[in-house]
């Protein structure tokens, strides 16, 4: 089976508008793609996750729509499930569920949540998660909670895990990883995907399905500094250095720059790369469209 690309919406991007989130999801429907993806954060000037999948999956009919990741200790599994179950109507069960603990301990702050034990409470969200989908009720001689999934099956659902520990106790219950590369090196596709490859091996699970990700420019004038500038805006949770560091090792923002990191991801035994767009600028996603469609 060929790599499939999907497209995250620019959400992340400076001058997202209101109309960015209808008009990207449509285009990407239209194109040569296999998703289209969100991702969370709160501290930050980006829309929501669950709203702008929701207005995504209400006007497209055939892409995947992805959570891409839900941040699931950060938020009460009930309301989870419930927003879970009206994604997965309003997508027609194209939902796939990609989660896992976050990477940003600001978003914990601005909710009220707590960072303690997050990644042994993210196991057990995810028993419940299933539960409460499955239709079982939150607590004793209440209702279920609702709506029901489309198909009444559960949404796939892919670990946002990258180490060895938590790909280890992702293999007890995810279909398959979500992960991302930086800088689009093929190493950290093949190095990620041999230590999922073990885990599920170890579990007795057979193979996971592996997708990865990567930012990239296309089609914008001077591509280079727009991937840079979106990078270090984006990155500036870790501090201005690293930020810095990483925005300048950026190298997907030409055609053949972006070809090879597809072509590496699919050599590394990628299944899938969400290609996440430095720019609101339909041109940036035309021209991931044009090289897509000519691989």
């Amino acid at each position: 089976m060929s790599l499939e690309v999907g497209v995250a919406l620019p959400q992340m991007a400076r001058h997202y508008a209101p109309e960015t989130t209808v008009d990207w999801a449509r285009a990407i429907d239209d194109g040569p793609f296999s998703s289209l993806s969100a991702g969370e954060r709160v501290t930050f000037p980006n829309p929501d996750m669950v709203a702008s999948l929701a207005a995504a999956a209400a006007v497209t009919s055939r892409v995947r729509i992805m959570t891409n990741v839900w941040v699931l200790p950060a938020h009460p599994i009930a309301m989870v499930a419930q927003q879970v179950g009206t994604l997965d109507q309003l997508a027609g069960g194209r939902l796939v569920l990609g989660v896992g603990i976050g990477g940003r301990d600001g978003d914990y702050d601005a909710l009220g949540a707590s960072t303690h034990r997050r990644h042994q409470r993210l196991d057990e969200q995810v028993r419940e998660l299933r539960r409460l989908l499955d239709g079982q009720p939150p607590y004793p001689r209440a209702d279920p909670v609702g709506p029901a999934l489309a198909d009444g099956r559960t949404p796939e659902l892919l670990a946002g895990a990258l180490g060895p520990k938590a790909l280890a106790r992702a293999a007890r219950w995810a279909d398959g990883v979500t992960g991302f590369s930086v800088t689009g090196a093929r190493q950290e596709f093949v190095d990620v995907n041999t230590r999922a490859d073990a885990a599920w091996a170890a579990a007795g699970r057979g193979t996971p399905r592996k997708v990865t990700g990567c930012f990239y420019a296309l089609g914008v004038p001077d591509p280079e500094e727009v991937l840079r500038d979106f990078a270090e805006r984006y990155l500036g949770f870790l501090g201005p250095e690293l930020a810095t560091a990483f925005a300048g090792r950026m190298t997907a923002h030409s055609p053949d720059r972006v070809r090879r990191v597809l072509d590496d991801a699919e050599a590394a035994g990628c299944d899938e790369v969400v290609l996440v767009p430095a720019s609101v600028d339909l041109r940036c996603l035309d021209a991931a469209a044009e090289l897509v469609a000519a691989r």
